[in-house]
């Protein structure tokens, strides 16, 4: 609406009937009779363009992004210039009336910027007047506007890159940056080599805000080099640009490979020295900058004497080492020794095999085949009516390498007492040509629609999408398949007493992961129910490298053979894990939204073993039909979505949620141990996604807000959300788990303040079904309640209950009766109006088919 207390039009003296008719029926809601009248308006008046400029100078309502009277009135004006194109401007007049609008133009929204340009032929105005009119913009510090309207008016060519996009830059507005350059690959390569000239040796990127004194809002959290390098990453994928434009990005991308390396290797000592080696020799090559970085880290993790033998490797000059590792080299060169120190600690340390699964067949029992004629023995044992065949991938890990994408090196296929290696590269050969190609399609075709053999996979689908990126020929394998069962989706039908049950599950011979990690994925079921988990050591090793190693060997037989003996084993007593006695038969039509630990894969669905399986399409959503349940749906959000990952937690989800300090890759890391889905944004998309698989890294528009992102990601995976689920996860650690305290209780222990430790948290009775009431970060259902007689305030986690974070002013609401404490970090949530803003945030993916209208109406 227009201001009431301002002028209609023209003066306060001589106000503007046809402005003030219009005013009417816009309060009115009246939009058909309001279009009419301005049609018949504007027939009336002598110069319409000129009583358009008089109303917007005289009016603010149009500056906000919705809606309004103005935008309206000048869409009108654009229908009745295309039945009056004689009655347009020119010459000295629309000069002046180009004047008036531009100051006009640097203030308003998108509805009225491109209709106010045609109608005041702003295209076809003088250039050099148009680009002063910029500068001017430029100077008064108002970059954006500069640069909305450069868009607008194609003038892009004729002004200085740098001016125009580097203040966007420092100001996040990544998305008007791209929007400046697109359609100009000239522009988007002078972009790319902008930004890698901050990574420069020496350059500061506070310099370049020196720069720009009277810039305000700069996103000074975001301008480091990690950030800024996704960013150029963003852009080299974007516009399909030359690696070659940007080595001082590259040079960034590879250190923090080499970082990660290094991190895996010295601190949680989780890769052997030589796939180590093969990934630093890779990732390194002949990179004298990348050399030396290499030499630093390695003198802050894995000591001078590994410094130092790299360095002899490398032949770096004295004047480019740290202290001390010169005279490390002077000593390995007495000593003569040619081959890395590392290896005396590696055989003097030894890796107790004896603590892991162990592959149960003879070695001679593992036939690694390299041609077809060997294929075609072993199709003939595998295709057999009644089989059981455990499948497995391989392919090297390409650490987010530029234009890399996996390809699949190894496909395991194991039936009981034998597992058959297909070496894809060299049945495949190097030019992926031949009728080897065809065969091996028709091979797995014929494996995974065959109804009469059941396929069991841990997250296969992602395996399969890699499969098919490895040749053309294998473009549809698997997309139909019958008697398929992912033991990912049982594990995740586990009843909870099982899995708590299995957390002291024989704790002398229980072995996490190594550097103290916790077994995850296929690990973790391997350990629950054969008794010892995987030793995933070769998981990360160059599969490509030939001829392959036996560890690798061995490793790769454990990873399929093992789906064998998970699946006897469920099979002997299936109740006893919270299963049906058939166990295809509970997966029937359930879709399954997680992926294998070790390689992601897209949402999939499993059926019984005579049933076909269709797999959703790459790009699109899933069908309503396969709508998955809140609870089920794991998610890990990278750090530029933090906003995103609450809004799930606030929906139930299970939502993992990297730190502002972690790496893009750690989405990675979790999503393949955890089989949880990647949300992420911009570039860092498709290095998680040649991680991960297909469908299992989704890519957020993060020109969004967080919560038309939440909607989007919900609606893209068929999320199912129920009243009950909202908030029923913590906001701040995700834990689902709250204690239930009496408000009598919470006031005696604000008093108090006295620590007493409680070793188990009392459950108390639920409330009533559909008692659904606004809650600040929980809803009641459901949740424990806290003893009469117990003055919590030290958790079972050993957190302490965080009952300094209530306001006083909280006891005193007479329609609280309890407080809900989260059992793992100690936040305590009450009830409040959260819940009800949320739900109707969120209307269009709630089912409110119960419980809905106690929410809005009175009882």
């Amino acid at each position: 609406m227009l201001d009431d207390g301002g002028p209609s039009g023209g003066s306060s003296q001589d106000p503007d009937p046809l402005w003030k008719r219009l005013q009417s029926l816009w309060a009115a809601k009246n939009v058909e009779k309001l279009e009419e009248e301005i049609q018949v308006g504007l027939d009336a008046l002598e110069d319409p363009l000129e009583w358009l400029l008089d109303r917007l100078e005289d009016s603010r309502e149009w500056k906000g992004k919705g809606h309004s009277l103005a935008t309206h009135v000048v869409r009108g004006l654009q229908t009745w210039l295309k039945k009056h194109p004689g009655v347009q401007q020119s010459g000295l007049k629309l000069k002046k009336l180009q004047a008036r609008v531009f100051p006009i133009l640097a203030q308003c929204h998108g509805n009225l910027l491109g209709p106010l340009i045609v109608i005041y032929q702003l295209h076809a105005a003088d250039r050099h007047y148009l680009l002063g009119q910029i500068s001017h913009l430029f100077h008064k510090n108002k970059y954006k506007e500069a640069a909305v309207l450069s868009i607008k008016l194609n003038l892009q060519p004729d002004l200085t890159l740098e001016e125009m996009c580097v203040p966007l830059l420092l100001q996040d507005k990544t998305d008007l940056v791209e929007a400046y350059v697109e359609g100009y690959p000239d522009l988007q390569e002078q972009l790319l080599q902008m930004l890698d000239s901050w990574f420069a040796p020496g350059v500061q990127i506070k310099n370049v805000i020196r720069s720009y004194p009277g810039l305000s809002n700069i996103k000074t959290e975001k301008l480091n080099h990690r950030t800024l390098t996704k960013m150029a990453f963003r852009f080299l994928d974007k516009y399909h640009l030359d690696p070659a434009l940007c080595p001082n990005v590259i040079n960034q991308r590879h250190l923090g490979t080499l970082k990660y390396l290094v991190r895996k290797r010295f601190v949680e000592k989780t890769m052997t020295q030589e796939i180590w080696m093969d990934h630093v020799q890779s990732t390194v090559r002949e990179n004298r900058w990348l050399q030396e970085k290499l030499i630093q880290l390695l003198v802050r993790c894995g000591g001078l004497e590994v410094a130092a033998w790299w360095a002899l490797h490398y032949g770096l000059p004295r004047g480019s080492l740290p202290d001390g590792v010169m005279e490390e080299m002077e000593k390995l060169k007495l000593q003569e020794r040619k081959g890395c120190p590392e290896e005396v600690v590696n055989m003097a340390e030894g890796r107790k095999k004896d603590g892991y699964y162990r592959l149960p067949i003879p070695r001679d029992h593992v036939l690694l085949l390299s041609t077809w004629e060997e294929v075609q023995k072993a199709k003939e044992s595998v295709l057999q009516p009644g089989r059981i065949v455990g499948i497995d991938m391989e392919w090297r890990s390409s650490f987010g390498f530029v234009g890399e994408k996996p390809r699949v090196s190894l496909v395991q296929l194991a039936i009981q007492g034998r597992v058959f290696l297909l070496d894809m590269l060299q049945l495949l050969g190097q030019d992926h040509q031949g009728e080897e190609e065809e065969r091996l399609a028709c091979f797995f075709q014929a494996l995974f629609a065959d109804p009469a053999i059941t396929k069991l996979g841990y997250g296969m689908l992602g395996d399969l999408c890699s499969l098919r990126g490895t040749s053309v020929a294998f473009q549809e394998v698997g997309k139909q398949m019958c008697a398929f069962l992912d033991l990912l989706a049982v594990q995740r039908q586990f009843p909870k007493c099982f899995k708590e049950a299995k957390k002291g599950f024989q704790e002398v011979d229980r072995f996490p992961a190594e550097g103290g990690k916790q077994v995850r994925g296929l690990s973790l079921l391997v350990r629950d129910l054969l008794g010892k988990p995987l030793d995933k050591t070769e998981q990360l090793s160059n599969w490509d490298r030939r001829p392959l190693r036996e560890d690798q060997i061995l490793y790769a037989a454990s990873d399929a053979y093992c789906l064998l003996e998970i699946y006897a084993t469920l099979l002997k007593d299936p109740a006893a894990f919270g299963l049906s006695p058939d166990l295809m038969t509970p997966l029937a039509g359930k879709t399954c939204p997680g992926a294998k630990a070790k390689k992601s894969t897209r949402q999939e669905k499993v059926r019984s073993p005579h049933t076909e399986i269709s797999e959703p399409a790459p790009e699109g959503p899933p069908a309503a039909s396969s709508s998955v349940p809140i609870q089920d749906f794991r998610v890990v959000c990278d750090n530029m979505l933090q906003g995103l990952g609450r809004y799930l937690r606030c929906l139930g989800a299970d939502v993992q949620i990297l730190e502002n300090e972690d790496e893009h890759r750690k989405a990675a890391e979790i999503a393949r141990q955890e089989g949880r889905v990647i949300l992420t944004s911009g570039l860092p998309y498709q290095t998680l996604h040649s991680q991960v698989g297909e469908g299992r890294c989704f890519q957020v528009d993060c020109s969004e807000k967080a919560k038309d992102q939440a909607l989007q990601v919900l609606k893209h995976f068929g999320v199912q959300v129920n009243l009950a689920d909202v908030f029923s996860r913590c906001q701040a650690c995700n834990c689902n788990q709250y204690l239930k305290i009496p408000k009598e209780e919470m006031v005696q222990m604000m008093k108090e303040s006295v620590p007493l430790k409680v070793e188990d948290a009392p459950s108390g009775e639920p409330p009533a079904s559909g008692s659904h009431r606004s809650a600040e970060g929980a809803t009641p259902a459901g949740l424990p309640s806290l003893a009469k007689e117990s003055t919590l305030l030290l958790l079972p986690s050993g957190n302490p209950l965080r009952i300094e974070a209530v306001p006083p002013g909280v006891l005193l609401k007479e329609d609280l009766d309890y407080f809900y404490g989260c059992s793992r970090c100690g936040k305590v949530f009450w009830e409040g109006s959260h819940f009800g803003r949320l739900v109707s945030q969120f209307q269009e993916v709630l089912d409110l088919s119960e419980g809905s209208r106690s929410l809005y109406d009175p009882a």
